[in-house]
């Protein structure tokens, strides 16, 4: 988000008149010239009388801009829905979860946009962090199993507005995405217990852009796509959000966050697909 400061400054036309104060001298400017003071014997001349000079305050210019640097945080809370499957050493899993059936397993999640800025070079930070977990009786093998899978995502990138309008915003982006998948199971009666991981790094290129349809209401619709066989085969997003500013630093958001992911490494992979809606907020500190 953009954060706007206006400066208030005198024009040059202002004149800043002394205050009164009897104990001060008069100076008198060289390009004035003071009349003779005119004295009657009804209406002494006072004491506290000043001469007022030609001096004028030197304006503060107006178009000063409130500082090059600025920066953002924007912590959000995405629910997707996740459709496709994973593999590790010949053992694979299907995963076909709503939003709903995540959060009933949710245990520990951390998400947000990090933004700082300078002139017009952007840098967004976004970090996924979510923890899932679940404990199942096998009364059939008599023990307690203990599912628990976590996702890291950690997408870097740096980027120039090539379009910087009051009403238009427009940014070229590039950078990395990293991605840490992990699963594991255990057994309370026996060690037979599972772990596995994986791990890797995607350059990306993508977008944004922001419209502003009102000084309230703003649009904005970012994606990207990397991979090319550097860490995943493909993967890309989609990102659509609504804004509505309700302070002038502080603005709500809700949208819609599709990303899809298809890595192969030779008995490991993660074809992934995970889409739903987005709630957030845009802090705007300096």
């Amino acid at each position: 988000m953009t954060l706007l400061a206006v400066v208030a400054a005198p024009c040059r036309a202002q004149v800043t008149l002394p205050a009164k104060n009897a104990d001060a001298p008069v100076v008198a400017d060289a390009n004035t010239v003071n009349a003779p003071a005119l004295t009657t014997t009804d209406q002494p001349a006072s004491a506290d009388a000043v001469v007022p000079t030609a001096s004028v305050t030197a304006p503060t210019d107006a178009s000063t801009p409130a500082g090059d640097w600025h920066f953002s945080v924007s912590p959000y809370l995405w629910f997707p829905g996740v459709h496709g499957g994973v593999g590790v050493d010949g053992a694979e899993a299907g995963i076909h979860a709503s939003a709903a059936d995540l959060l009933s397993h949710f245990r520990f999640g951390l998400m947000g946009v990090v933004e700082p800025s300078y002139k017009r070079v952007v840098m967004p930070l976004d970090i996924v962090w979510v923890r899932l977990g679940d404990d199942r009786a096998l009364t059939n093998l008599g023990t307690v199993g203990n599912f628990k899978a976590s996702e890291f995502i950690l997408s870097q990138k740096i980027g120039y507005r090539v379009i910087d309008r009051k009403a238009l915003k427009i940014d070229a982006l590039g950078g990395f995405r990293y991605w840490h998948l992990g699963q594991s199971v255990s057994f309370t009666t026996n060690t037979l217990n599972f772990s596995a991981s994986q791990n890797w790094v995607d350059p990306v290129v993508g977008g944004r852009i922001t419209g502003y349809l009102s000084p309230k209401v703003s649009v904005t619709i970012a994606g990207d796509v990397g991979g090319w066989g550097v860490g995943s085969q493909l993967e890309y997003q989609a990102v659509g959000l609504l804004g509505y500013r309700i302070k002038p630093a502080m603005a709500l958001q809700v949208g819609y966050r599709y990303l899809a992911v298809n890595y192969v490494n030779g008995t490991r992979f993660a074809d992934l697909v995970m889409s739903g809606v987005v709630f957030g907020v845009t802090i705007n500190l300096k």
